[in-house]
């Protein structure tokens, strides 16, 4: 089984012609997954510790005095403080967000949102989007759809399946799942399979 991330998956699904290849390429090709070379690891994971330790949302800024790295002192701020403004006066309770795969054709794509949270006490699991890049409006309806079909099963609690562009500090959530996407997605898969094959 071919194993890849929904980032990368929704990065194919977005792409046509030659830079769909190129990118299913890019993943083939690419060095097995090492959390050293993961951009924004460090910052996923002081989110998700701020939440499971209910600290307040300031201390996210500590991280920003912690980083060496002249990329990520570029970028992190700018992150943490879309996240922040996100946060604002909301009350958010964490709970363990689940997460499954989509499989087909031989791949298997990891449907994992980062956090599980009450916002307000509704339950939402949500995707964190961190890149510069527009998040679009087809980007968005992948990754939430994903999430409404492989996740819903396990949810008991009517959680809103939900994308955040932590630059941007905007939620977007699914509101109708799209007839036919699923079948769409599995043949985009079919696609990925073949050129793993070659």
């Amino acid at each position: 089984m071919h194993k890849m991330s929904l980032t990368d998956f929704v990065d194919v699904v977005s792409k046509s012609g030659t830079p769909k290849a190129t990118k299913v390429r890019s993943v083939i090709n690419r060095a097995k997954y090492s959390p050293a070379t993961d951009f924004y690891k460090p910052l996923r994971d002081c989110i998700v510790d701020t939440h499971l330790n209910d600290l307040h949302k300031a201390s996210l800024y500590k991280l920003n005095h912690k980083l060496t790295d002249e990329k990520k002192m570029k970028n992190y701020p700018a992150a943490i403080e879309g996240y922040t403004a996100w946060w604002g006066n909301k009350t958010l309770k964490w709970f363990e967000p689940v997460n499954d795969t989509f499989e087909r054709h031989g791949v298997s794509v990891s449907v994992n949102p980062e956090l599980g949270l009450l916002i307000n006490e509704v339950p939402h699991l949500i995707k964190l989007y961190f890149k510069a890049d527009a998040l679009t409006k087809n980007r968005i309806d992948i990754a939430t759809h994903l999430m409404e079909e492989c996740l819903r099963p396990y949810c008991s609690r009517g959680e809103i399946m939900a994308v955040l562009d932590v630059r941007t500090g905007k939620l977007f959530f699914l509101k109708t799942p799209i007839s036919g996407l699923t079948a769409m997605l599995g043949a985009e898969l079919a696609y990925i399979s073949a050129l793993w094959s070659e």
